[in-house]
């Protein structure tokens, strides 16, 4: 069969190198990939908003299925426009990934159908959510109610920064749209757990735990960013935390959306906080995550494609979803001075290494093909995973991998996975 992978990061070459080992797939492409995925895929370039020139693509090639990997086209509704085609395609409908597209939607329902999360309010004019600071606890979160690239949660210590976020979110709107409406929440304090799984509308199947870096420096400082890394699986994700969220997480949330008239297929990315009072829902995505995707799917024992196809089809239920008893680590080698400014198109050295080996992986996020070689293109450029026996072992193993690879400006965080020491 062939496939279209939907994106350029580290998530599409992560998902387009488990699509690669399926013997039901002959052909793979990717729009508009990066130099990474061309290894593995025909890269073509067509933007993921461009759904128009997706869907003659798709058409055209005769795509068996295609997978969106961001959350921009899914939130548009290009799964929408690829079946209105006739096409089959992974992924949640518009109106399933209002999902991750609204925090202040999935904080409604989460209310409505008492699935656990944080106490909050919903804004739409910005003196209205400065007078409810003016009563409110701090610390506190703000959070930009659309997409924002992960970069849309402001946790303010005071009044002063709390007013100082209402106007950058609400009013200079620097998330644009995504800032028309706020959302206050309450700050929860614990591990944070993400759980990434598989839906089908009516089943829900769980990966295997992982946990962020979020912030760009050491010891959780600087900005926060798409991500610096991860590690899989969480230790703090115990048996009893699995049992309560499978009970009034996981299946109620799949409910809800079908209780809505909005059935959800594809993936559910849960970010919980493991609180005193119990694990609470953090923020929904609808799509996997990036990085966590770089160190979930290499531990997954099954064919990727069986297991959307069953999402598609409904069958999820008679999957036996496996992974790995072992762990990964995944640290991303990013350009110095990301989130914020940084230069782009040096060339990296040391890609080779990788090849042939089956325990260390370099997914490509930010990076370009030249006559000069592969070079930086983007904030994060690379991330480099690896497994081990253990996350001790993984993590020494991710870190010694990172030396492997050289480029000018290369940046990283060197204490991802440091909380397993403390575990």
């Amino acid at each position: 069969m062939k496939v279209l992978i939907v994106g350029s990061g580290g998530r599409e070459h992560a998902i387009a190198s488990s699509v690669a080992k399926s013997d039901k797939v002959d052909k793979i492409y990717c729009a508009p990939g990066n130099a990474g995925i061309g290894m593995i895929a025909e890269c073509v370039p067509i933007g993921a908003m461009e759904f128009d020139k997706l869907v003659a693509f798709a058409k055209e090639k005769e795509i068996d299925l295609t997978i969106v990997g961001m959350d921009d086209p899914l939130v548009g509704g290009l799964i929408d426009e690829l079946e209105a085609a006739g096409l089959r395609a992974f992924g949640p409908r518009k109106n399933a990934a209002i999902l991750e597209g609204s925090k202040a939607f999935s904080k409604d329902l989460m209310k409505k159908y008492n699935i656990p999360t944080a106490a909050y309010e919903n804004f739409t004019d910005a003196d209205e959510a400065i007078a409810y600071l003016e009563q409110a606890d701090f610390p506190i979160v703000l959070k930009a109610d659309g997409l924002a690239l992960g970069k849309g949660v402001l946790i303010c210590q005071n009044l002063e920064e709390a007013k100082e976020g209402v106007k950058s979110i609400m009013l200079d709107k620097q998330f644009g749209s995504a800032g028309n409406t706020l959302v206050i929440e309450e700050f929860m304090t614990g591990r944070e757990v993400s759980v990434l799984s598989y839906v089908d509308g009516k089943t829900i199947k769980t990966m295997t735990s992982a946990q962020d870096h979020k912030r760009a420096g050491d010891g959780d400082t600087g900005l926060n960013t798409g991500g610096m890394g991860t590690f899989s699986p969480s230790p703090f994700y115990t048996k009893e935390v699995d049992e309560f969220c499978q009970k009034y997480i996981y299946q109620p949330t799949v409910d809800a959306m079908a209780a809505e008239g909005r059935e959800f297929k594809g993936i559910i990315f849960f970010g919980l906080m493991l609180t005193e009072k119990g694990p609470k829902v953090l923020e929904y995505n609808a799509r996997f995550g990036d990085p966590e995707a770089q160190v979930v799917l290499p531990r997954m024992k099954n064919d990727i494609i069986e297991v959307l196809e069953a999402c598609i089809d409904g069958t999820l239920d008679e999957v036996d979803l496996q992974f790995e008893d072992n762990a990964a680590v995944c640290v991303v080698l990013a350009s110095d001075g990301y989130p914020v400014k940084y230069e782009k198109g040096f060339v990296i050295e040391g890609l080779d290494k990788f090849e042939g080996q089956d325990s260390y992986f370099c997914f490509h996020a930010g990076t370009k093909k030249t006559e000069e070689g592969i070079v930086t293109n983007g904030g994060r450029v690379l991330g480099i995973t690896a497994k081990g026996a253990d996350l001790k072992q993984a993590r020494a193993n991710a870190y010694a991998a990172t030396k492997w690879v050289t480029f000018e400006n290369k940046y990283m965080r060197n204490d991802i996975g440091k909380a397993i020491d403390e575990a």
